[in-house]
């Protein structure tokens, strides 16, 4: 049986609608393997660092620029450094930020330890500390709001998450009250304040993209977002009248918070994707 080769070729790039163009002129080599869904930009220079990127068959140096014509490889060492990125689901409790700490607040990484991994995690991945290297929220949720939140080592679950052409739909449950009603908000609410909800909204000046916004429960709103501005839901509310007194994120794409108990995370699954 022949040898694995040492090196992967790269997809190619799409090809220009136009035929040539501006898409054709060349992009710094970092970019042409993320916009490939390879790696991040980061995880690409750590790569070309280590001579891991070839360019028509010649080892990368740092800063390069490719073109459409030109041969990408990828050493197989940079397939297995990857394999051993992680990917952690997290129920975050309130009064932990997604990021850096502020203003006195934990960040919710301070939460991923041994004791606080979920006994009823399938996975058979082991803790460890150099698990924690590099290990970043993919996404943010609110001091205030707690449910799933994202954090890996892998730039590939980043880019999927929140790159710029991500259309990852997140599900929320809203606990609201309208005025001084706090039992059977829906009764009260008015229908047109929540067509509004679905469509029609603005914030800092840019329309908000259609989402769904049903009732789960007479007190409980439903928002499925497919969009994640700054405290976003509670924004929306507080523009048709209604404060939010419980927020809880249920699910990421495919991935559902389900019974991982508050403070406690699990591993992303290996056949599990958003």
């Amino acid at each position: 049986m022949a040898d694995t080769p040492r090196f992967r070729r790269a997809p190619a790039p799409p090809r220009d609608a136009a035929g040539d163009g501006a898409d054709n002129a060349p992009i710094r080599l970092n970019k042409r393997l993320a916009d490939l869904g390879l790696c991040s930009r980061r995880e690409a220079d750590d790569w070309i660092e280590r001579g891991w990127v070839r360019v028509n068959g010649e080892v990368a140096p740092m800063g390069l620029k490719v073109g459409p014509q030109d041969r990408v490889s990828v050493d197989r060492q940079a397939d297995a450094a990857q394999a051993q990125r992680v990917t952690i689901l997290l129920h975050k409790p309130v009064g932990y930020v997604s990021g850096q700490a502020e203003d006195g607040h934990q960040p919710a990484v301070v939460l991923i330890n041994s004791r606080s991994h979920w006994r009823g995690d399938a996975a058979r991945t082991r803790f460890a500390p150099a698990q924690l290297k590099g290990l970043a929220p993919a996404g943010r949720l609110d001091i205030d709001s707690v449910g799933l939140l994202v954090l890996t080592q892998d730039g590939r679950v980043a880019r999927q998450l929140i790159g710029a052409d991500s259309d990852i739909d997140k599900e929320y449950l809203v606990r609201v009250a309208y005025g001084e009603v706090v039992n059977d908000v829906q009764a009260v609410f008015p229908r047109e304040q929540l067509a509004r909800l679905r469509h029609g909204l603005a914030l800092d000046g840019q329309p908000l993209k259609p989402a769904q916004v049903d009732w789960q429960n007479p007190e409980q709103l439903r928002f499925v977002l497919r969009e994640g501005k700054k405290r976003q839901i509670r924004r929306m509310c507080e523009l048709v009248g209604l404060k939010v007194t419980g927020l809880k994120r249920i699910r990421i794409g495919r991935v559902l918070l389900g019974q991982l108990p508050l403070g406690q995370w699990r591993y992303l699954g290996e056949h599990e994707r958003f």
